[in-house]
């Protein structure tokens, strides 16, 4: 029954007592008049009644007054469960409007710690997100973790009832319910898959360690999905924004940067280079002949070449070096700390891992590339990427497959190496 419904109710239960009290009151007076006037036996008779309507008289009203002290005491709890009412609701709207600052997973992990423990002091809790790929949910955040209970680093979706279902499912092994794989621990947990858009992005999981604790999780399985739902569409938020992100960073193909992360990147490693005096090289690749290997091997083949170059690539360099899909099948990377002369060597061992391709993919791969450096071969952004793209094209006139630096600057090194590897 409503609250409306319950003061209706106990409206009408007081109107009722008040007239049966007004009745017996009433009842009591006139009767005892009446033995005023009437001859002795009546009236000796009527007292006797009088006092039997005034005992009962006495007796209702003690009965109404304990129910009247009822009404009271229910009338409290029932404001006492408004004010928790509004105090959920206004901790559910702060927590919304703080969750639309939310950058990250951690900040919104934060944010949901912080209204868990206040609406929910007693209750642990965890939060589970799931990766890029999508195979398995990681641990976020936990927070007031209990003895009893003992959140994994990872969930794995078929694993979890509430996960396919799709709905809040509770593990309590105390009550014999039917309990995830993944649960372990003493505690009792109910977890509340966390969905917008049709799609699931994490789930929130409360535990408790107590007596009782399966009726305790019932009753707050309302305030979970109110939590879950809040997170839902933060957690949706953050997803779309990190894939905007990303797309205008990578290239979809490759999963390399792009051509505008790239000149970005290199401006500020050769700025930070100039202050700290240390040398930034670039790699401009080629793959040779990837129009041959297109037409006589189709699109599909060529697009796998180039995400096993990319690997290849990303394997082999520091994860400080940046490398990028310029272009076609042109690749740049760009190695902060890094001289002219070291930059060669890493370009052989590039060189040596793309052509060892060829055999994974039963086709001839190759790669051309051209290193210019900064301070040592350029000034700066200007002109290092033109540098290192006449390098390249040097390489290929010289017959493909090969490396070959820019010559060095007047007054930075004598020895102008035009390194040339078949």
């Amino acid at each position: 029954m409503s609250e409306v419904g319950i003061l209706d109710t106990m409206k009408d239960s007081t109107a009722c007592r008040r007239l049966v009290f007004f009745l017996l009151q009433a009842s009591s007076i006139g009767v005892l008049i009446s033995a005023l006037f009437a001859p002795a036996p009546i009236g000796t008779i009527l007292v006797v009644v009088g006092v039997a309507f005034v005992s009962l008289t006495f007796l209702a009203s003690m009965i109404f007054a304990r129910a009247a002290v009822e009404d009271i005491q229910a009338k409290v709890a029932l404001a006492e469960k408004a004010q928790e009412s509004q105090f959920r609701i206004e901790e559910l709207f702060a927590m919304t409007d703080m969750l639309q600052a939310a950058e990250d997973h951690e900040d919104a992990g934060t944010i949901l710690e912080a209204t868990s423990s206040r609406l929910l002091p007693q209750f642990s809790g965890a939060l589970y997100v799931f990766n890029n790929s999508r195979d398995r949910l990681d641990l976020a955040k936990e927070w007031n973790v209990c003895a009893g209970f003992e959140p994994a680093e990872t969930l794995i979706p078929g694993n979890c009832w509430a996960l396919k279902r799709g709905k809040p499912h509770i593990n309590d092994g105390g009550t014999h319910t039917l309990c995830c794989m993944h649960h372990i621990g003493t505690a009792a947990t109910v977890e509340v898959p966390m969905i917008a858009r049709g799609q699931v992005h994490g789930l929130l999981m409360l535990a408790i360690d107590e007596q009782g604790a399966f009726d305790k999780l019932m009753a707050v399985r309302r305030v979970g999905r109110a939590l879950a739902d809040s997170m839902s569409l933060a957690l949706s938020n953050i997803t779309l924004r990190e894939k905007l992100r990303t797309q205008s960073m990578r290239d979809p193909l490759t999963g390399l940067y792009n051509r505008r992360y790239m000149e970005d990147a290199l401006d500020r490693l050769i700025s930070l280079s100039e202050r700290t005096g240390s040398a930034t090289s670039v790699l401009m690749i080629d793959l040779d002949n990837f129009k041959r290997l297109n037409d006589e091997n189709g699109h599909a083949k060529g697009d796998a070449v180039l995400r096993d170059v990319a690997g290849q690539l990303v394997s082999e360099l520091r994860p400080s070096d940046v490398v990028c899909r310029y272009g076609g099948e042109e690749l740049v990377v760009i190695l902060p700390n890094c001289d002219l002369d070291d930059a060669r060597l890493k370009a052989e061992k590039l060189r040596t891992r793309i052509e060892a391709l060829s055999e994974a993919h039963g086709a001839e791969i190759t790669a051309s590339i051209g290193i210019a450096a900064v301070p040592e071969t350029a000034t700066g952004t200007v002109d290092v990427i033109p540098m290192a793209d006449a390098a390249l094209y040097c390489a290929k006139q010289a017959g493909k497959n090969r490396v070959v630096c820019s010559e060095r600057r007047v007054g930075k090194d004598d020895s102008r190496p035009r390194l040339a590897v078949g």
